[in-house]
């Protein structure tokens, strides 16, 4: 586990003497309030590899790679300053698996901006792929099968178990021969230019900050069926259960799930008062009196229910999507590939409504696929 600058900057020279890195990150999002980056897998070519930066685990002879690689962790949570690592990986091309996740966890936790990504999933698709889970390819290409790890396990926690180590070097471990045999099937079917094209938009992407609502954030699925003062009071509980879980560091589920949070509002709304034994005396106090707090508010500070708006397509509308839907299918099974993969439904129906859209929905090899490449040439025009 790297967790000085000294062994930092000799990852850091192994880094600039590669063009192509691998990445991996884990975080802490059930066990915390805010997620955070809490640790970070690099693996570079084997090449000039600096002995005395070591992540002090052996891979089996057996299961290694062709192209031999160093695998290293990175310790986020360390009293070290990243900005030299953020700075050696913003100009390296990264490998990545399912891109989106890693490159907005990499923004947030060393604001890195990715100029260049392979994404080995991306990859794998494009290939007609259809087991494109990380242990499915590494089994396909490595006859590797992957530790399991558990899903609920604290990355934030140290000193980080023996085995959690192992399974986080295993998912980035094999990224870089990876991302070469699905480079040379790419190359080989030309379809290399449009994975750089995907990635590039996965890129574009992840650098989008998601703003939601703030009056929708406590609008739980299930909270439709709520109305006048049930809803009130559920908004009153969420926002009680969110103060308590920023005061605790701790994901809101862990102070109450959310089908507690439906049933406590309409109890409280019916004239009973439920409980919960793992809360203590002064939470139970805080969540009464949230709740009454909603119970007192009067009708004009109710929730207003939410209707979806929309419109009946037009007959021409749904031609033109069942059109759309007919030359998607005729090129994936032409292709191999999934059709969905190609467009799916929602954006097969947003481009028939209004094909201005089809350049914001698709790259240009899916609207070359679709026949809706012209699209781009008019929104483009002046």
């Amino acid at each position: 586990m790297i967790k000085d600058a000294a062994q930092l900057a000799s990852l850091i020279e192994q880094i600039e003497s590669a063009d192509r890195v691998a990445v991996d990150t884990e975080a802490d999002s059930l066990h915390s309030y805010r997620e955070k980056l809490c640790l970070l897998q690099i693996s570079v070519p084997a090449a000039g590899f600096a002995a005395s930066v070591d992540t002090g685990l052996q891979m089996a002879e057996s299961h290694q790679p062709r192209r031999a690689v160093c695998d290293f962790l990175v310790d986020p949570l360390a009293d070290t300053d990243l900005e030299p690592l953020r700075g050696a990986l913003e100009t390296r091309e990264i490998v990545l698996h399912g891109a989106d996740y890693d490159l907005r966890m990499l923004r947030r936790g060393l604001n890195l901006l990715s100029r260049q990504i392979f994404d080995t999933l991306i990859a794998a698709r494009l290939l007609g792929i259809r087991e494109f889970s990380l242990a499915a390819l590494v089994k396909r290409y490595f006859g590797h099968t992957l530790l399991k790890g558990s899903q609920k396990a604290n990355w934030g926690q140290r000193p980080l178990p023996t085995r959690m180590a192992e399974y986080a070097i295993n998912d980035v471990h094999y990224l870089l021969p990876l991302a070469e045999k699905l480079e040379a099937e790419l190359n080989q079917c030309e379809r290399r230019d449009w994975l750089q094209q995907s990635c590039q938009r996965a890129i574009e992407l992840a650098a989008v900050a998601r703003i939601r609502d703030q009056d929708e954030l406590w609008r739980i699925r299930g909270s439709g069926a709520l109305r006048g003062r049930e809803a009130a009071i559920l908004r009153a509980l969420w926002l009680w259960r969110e103060k308590e879980a920023e005061q605790a560091d701790r994901p809101p589920f862990h102070i109450l799930r959310n089908e507690d949070l439906l049933k406590s509002a309409v109890k409280f709304t019916a004239g009973s008062v439920p409980d919960y034994k793992h809360f203590s005396s002064r939470r139970r106090q805080a969540f009464r009196e949230a709740a009454q707090a909603g119970l007192r508010a009067p009708e004009s500070e109710w929730p207003v229910s939410r209707r979806r708006s929309g419109t009946r397509p037009t007959t021409e509308t749904v031609q033109r999507a069942e059109e759309l839907r007919r030359r998607r299918n005729k090129a994936a099974e032409k292709l191999g590939l999934e059709p969905s993969f190609i467009a799916p439904r929602s954006t097969l129906e947003a481009i028939a409504a209004n094909d201005s859209r089809a350049p914001a929905l698709l790259v240009p090899w899916q609207r070359q696929l679709l026949g809706v490449s012209v699209c781009e040439e008019k929104a483009s025009s002046p």
